[in-house]
């Protein structure tokens, strides 16, 4: 019986050969039958791979016995059986492209000067006995359109590389004396930013541990979190249990829903809210920049 799983992982660790990293771990990859992305970086690695669950334990026990990957917290969730379109394991200069590699210090013990890690537990805690947390999105805003924890702040950013200029321009000043807890969907983007967000004056800043995902697991629709997650696979969305209420709107009859549509624009593509009723229809193909450009032409 078919069994496909996804894992979502990252360490943060110097790695003196990226190089040699990349090439093992595609070789490991591909030779455990896995497609996804893994990205490897003078910092550590981030990667999120499929396939058979018994090939993605073979590719999670051989990654784990390099000693500087044997900490990884890795996070499991059901897959498709065909979740991406193939393997790309690639090096780049940062393994979250903030565009502030120089600001940021890796040693053995991960990213240095970073937000307080917060467990589950310990987020409901804090935020029981402070009346003033803040949480933070660290994703792009997009991804929030779907899910966000409850009264969240959203910055507007439609990259990883909008929210320094975000954060210093002055609309959040008045947050740098708040508790603010930075999420994102698995923890990784938040190690860097919580770190940006302290250099430019944020006094008290968390970030929360495991992300979104290990929070689902904790709590499912019981907690502070509403509506889906976005994921960057076939799926594009998961939910932490039944009767996920969905913060989505769809463009074109403003029905909730939680799914993202390509424009029909080739040169285009963005991705927009659109139900599935809508779809089948053919209704609204184009995002609205698109549209609003053929209307007026």
């Amino acid at each position: 019986m078919s069994v496909p799983k996804i894992v979502l992982f990252y360490v943060f660790t110097p790695l003196p050969d990226p190089e040699a990293i990349r090439l093992w771990q595609h070789a490991l990859a591909e030779g455990c039958g896995l497609t996804g992305r893994i990205i490897v970086s003078e910092h550590g690695i981030n990667a999120t791979v499929g396939g058979e669950i018994d090939d993605v334990k073979k590719y999670v026990r051989v990654t784990k016995s390099y000693a500087p990957f044997k900490t990884a917290d890795i996070k499991w969730s059901n897959g498709t059986g065909d979740d991406f379109p193939r393997l790309s394991v690639k090096v780049r200069p940062e393994l979250v492209t903030f565009g502030a590699s120089d600001e940021i210090t890796v040693t053995e013990d991960g990213v240095q000067g970073g937000g307080e890690h917060l467990r589950p537990g310990q987020l409901h805690r804090l935020v029981e006995e402070r009346e003033d947390v803040v949480f933070f999105d660290g994703r792009n805003a997009m991804e929030a359109q779907i899910g966000r924890f409850k009264d969240a702040i959203v910055p507007e950013t439609g990259t990883t590389r909008d929210f320094l200029a975000e954060i210093e321009s002055g609309k959040y000043d008045d947050l740098k004396d708040k508790p603010i807890v930075t999420y994102c969907t698995g923890g990784i983007r938040c190690e860097v930013l919580s770190v940006l967000m302290k250099n430019r004056g944020f006094s008290e800043v968390y970030q929360l541990d495991g992300g979104i995902v290990r929070y689902g697991e904790s709590f499912g629709n019981s907690g502070l979190w509403e509506g889906s997650l976005y994921v960057f696979d076939k799926r594009m969305h998961m939910e932490f249990g039944e009767g996920a209420e969905s913060l989505g709107r769809c463009v074109s009859c403003n029905t909730p829903t939680p799914l993202f549509a390509n424009c029909a624009d080739e040169s285009c593509r963005r991705q927009f809210l659109r139900c599935e009723d809508c779809t089948e229809a053919g209704r609204h193909p184009h995002c609205e920049e698109c549209r609003s450009a053929v209307q007026s032409a």
